[in-house]
């Protein structure tokens, strides 16, 4: 009766119509689902997620999907426990978030056939990309043909209405005009011209975008990230950013969802301000199982290049969560830049702008947000991690270390960890991709083979083998220790430059210490015998000295 209710707030007197529907579905795929996910349990500290397009690592013998799996089985197979592919379906533009086909694998990647193969090895993340799709759709076309059954499927708007109240992430128009039966329609486009968005007040589109997801599900995806899920429901005169209904549809997809797989997890992408995006998390039993810890990526690097950990350590100790059962996707790069609106009311806008200065520095952009004002601030940095935590031509050793800092403070959080392939792998900025394309994310896209990334894997003397093989370290260890509970406790604090993350566990407490000064630090205080967990070496006494940007791991011995 309670879900009943709550369609009915969305859809009025189609709700029974929509119930029905439902019910449908999920006899539709209850089958299918219950094989795939008969063994899926409950995430652990062994659980860390690759971020990767399906193209990223290729051969010449086999297709992209085929690669990348044949890439991670040999090279990450002790570190990894899942693959997100960023959207592997047909696509029009913005490299896959402009779908135009939901239920394929786009054919220059592979096939359905390889997503089961690696998910035989790995489980798999896939992307619903589902605020918007590409004008090339065949929901949108029809829509444009006149087709009675897509009418409602689009937003069409006026547009001499004012839309100033709406947040805009992209300096581009809201509208854009379509050719319709003779004449000329606007339709709603939060991202693009190519990216029309989905009409959630239709109960059809409600039901169509649930049979995505459980299609999704059915194939074995582990996990759905619901992308750009914050805007999915418009009302004029609003900021149409986190309204009541799109919290309400995700938790509505969630129940549904778990009636076929239990341990199936949602992650909702909303790069907005700390206090908005953990409104997904719902009352820790309904919402999103995960949500992205946006603030993390930009706070690091404020951190790193500030030397101080004052503002770091306060903001961690606010990281309260409703429930045992959600947990934050730790992550400091993707596909994406780093967005500095998690940042908004924690540290200064003089202080995001620094930021925004250094990566240009160090060879990165700046792509910037319309306010709706008529002015514009710093939206997103484009920039490789590791070229963002240390200038290009310093030298490898230290680059590799101010960038591993920064991943062992994520690797050492409570929460899943989230790991962009171009982090893993030691890569630098593509800063001409970026340049001939005139995408500024293409700065930190690029396509990999695996011979020759393999060879300078293999070499000592690169800064992809420093990066690789101290995070492989670093996850090799966080993988065998239970005190890394995606769920469990954690308590921060500083002493003075140094950043310290006390894991608490029945199996032996660990201390992630971190150097974030330039000269060395004395951290007193601990307990009396420990093991370095990324060395095996016994640490006896209550103080040691960290070199500068040093981090170490730190396990208590019990007597």
């Amino acid at each position: 009766m309670k879900r009943l209710e709550e369609l009915s707030s969305l859809y009025g007197d189609q709700a029974e119509w929509v119930a029905n529907e439902v019910n449908g579905l999920l006899e539709r795929y209850r089958n299918a689902i219950a094989q795939k996910h008969a063994s899926t349990t409950k995430l652990t500290a062994s659980d860390a997620i690759l971020i990767t397009y399906g193209d990223s690592i290729q051969t010449s013998e086999s297709n992209p999907l085929q690669s990348l799996s044949h890439f991670c089985k040999s090279q990450l197979a002790d570190c990894i426990s899942a693959i997100h592919l960023l959207p592997c379906f047909p696509y029009t533009s913005d490299d896959g978030f402009s779908v135009q086909d939901y239920y394929q694998i786009d054919p220059e990647l592979g096939d359905w056939d390889d997503v089961t193969a690696m998910s035989g090895s790995f489980d798999i993340m896939l992307d619903a990309v589902v605020n918007h799709c590409s004008q090339h759709n065949a929901w949108f076309k029809s829509f444009l043909e006149g087709d009675p059954e897509f009418d409602d499927y689009f937003i069409t708007a006026d547009p001499d209405v004012d839309y100033s109240a709406v947040t805009r992430p992209r300096a581009l128009p809201l509208l854009h005009r379509y050719p319709k039966q003779g004449g000329k329609v606007s339709v709603w486009t939060t991202f693009s011209e190519d990216q029309v968005d989905l009409n959630y007040h239709s109960a059809k589109v409600f039901v169509q975008v649930l049979d995505v997801l459980l299609f999704y599900v059915a194939q074995g995806s582990r996990f759905i990230r619901l992308d750009a899920i914050a805007f999915i429901w418009k009302e004029l005169g609003t900021t149409c950013l986190h309204l009541p209904q799109a919290h309400l549809i995700i938790q509505l997809y969630r129940h549904y969802i778990e009636q076929l797989a239990p341990n199936m997890s949602i992650i909702t992408e909303t790069n907005v301000p700390h206090d908005e995006n953990v409104s997904y998390f719902g009352d820790g039993h309904n919402e999103a199982h995960l949500v992205y810890n946006f603030t993390l990526p930009p706070l690091l690097m404020h951190s790193l290049h500030e030397e101080e950990v004052e503002t770091l350590t306060r903001w961690a100790n606010t990281l309260q969560l409703p429930s045992d059962e959600v947990c934050f996707f730790n992550f400091t790069a993707s596909h994406d830049g780093v967005g500095v609106r998690p940042l908004q009311n924690i540290v200064s806008d003089e202080s995001i702008q620094r930021l925004a200065d250094i990566a240009q520095a160090h060879g990165g952009f700046v792509s910037m947000r319309d306010n709706g004002d008529g002015t514009k601030s710093p939206y997103e940095i484009n920039c490789n991690y590791l070229d963002f935590a240390t200038a290009p031509d310093a030298e490898n050793s230290l680059r590799a270390q101010r960038f591993l800092l920064t991943q062992s403070v994520m690797l050492a959080m409570p929460g899943v960890p989230g790991i962009y392939y171009h982090s893993i792998l030691g890569s630098e900025n593509d800063r001409q991709a970026a340049l001939d394309s005139g995408i500024n994310r293409r700065i930190n896209r690029q396509k990999l083979t695996t011979s020759t990334l393999e060879a300078e894997l293999a070499d000592a003397t690169t800064l992809r083998h420093l990066v690789f093989s101290g995070y492989r370290r670093l996850m090799q260890a966080r993988r065998n220790d239970a005190a890394f509970d995606p769920f469990g406790t954690a308590h921060y604090q500083q002493q003075g430059k140094v950043f310290i993350i006390h894991r608490v566990s029945d199996s032996g407490d660990v201390y992630a210490l971190h150097n974030f000064s330039s000269d060395s630090s004395e951290v007193t205080q601990l307990p009396a015998q420990l093991t370095d967990q990324l060395s095996g070496e016994t640490v006896s006494g209550g103080s040691l000295t960290l070199q500068p940007m040093e981090y170490r791991w730190l396990k208590v011995i019990a007597d």
